[in-house]
């Protein structure tokens, strides 16, 4: 990727730049990686993205894989065995959020209402551009995720607030926020 990528991701940071230019911004159609992004998008909250990319594979092992089914069936037991991993975010209220939400979208697909097709329905299915000439000036949030971050609350999801869900919309290809001088604006425009 060239030196016009997004300021955000260091060229000299191999982690990040991967991370933005293979996966960032791409429109993601699959409710439980979209769902899985959620809660990892949660465990940053005060903290920041490299930190969990940093973690992200043992996140995976440890929350087995980020299977709703198996996370809605865990107990105390299994959560103390977590909180010991070093490798992960070992917050008890992000981990009682993670299980909660399994639940949550467990009961969604019960309803049949698939995750992907209520997210993407917020923005009529199609990415949202923003043209931004710096990252800087991309919003921690909008109107509209608040109204998401609302709607989710409603449904009974935790640590979803309007930042992270704007966050979510950013590297889920919801909203394009590459800067327009980054190559990647017009490879995720064209997906």
């Amino acid at each position: 990727m060239s030196d016009l990528a997004c300021a955000w991701a260091p060229v000299d940071d191999v982690l990040y730049r991967t991370y933005h230019d293979t996966e960032w911004g791409v429109p993601e159609r699959d409710s439980r990686a979209l769902w899985e992004k959620l809660q990892l998008d949660g465990f940053q909250a005060g903290l920041s993205w490299i930190t969990i990319l940093r973690k992200r594979e043992e996140m995976r092992r440890e929350f087995d894989r980020f299977d709703p089914k198996k996370l809605a069936r865990w107990d105390r037991k299994r959560v103390e065995r977590a909180l010991k991993n070093p490798g992960i975010i070992r917050s008890p209220a992000k981990i009682a959020s993670v299980i909660n939400n399994a639940r949550v979208y467990l009961d969604m697909l019960e309803h049949d209402e698939d995750f992907a097709e209520y997210l993407w329905d917020f923005v009529d299915g199609k990415p949202l551009v923003s043209k931004l000439e710096s990252y800087k000036k991309a919003p921690a949030k909008t109107l509209l995720s608040e109204k998401i971050s609302k709607d989710l609350k409603r449904r009974g999801f935790k640590f979803c607030g309007p930042t992270i869900v704007y966050a979510v919309m950013q590297a889920v290809g919801m909203v394009n926020d590459h800067e327009t001088r980054c190559p990647r604006f017009r490879a995720v425009q064209r997906a």
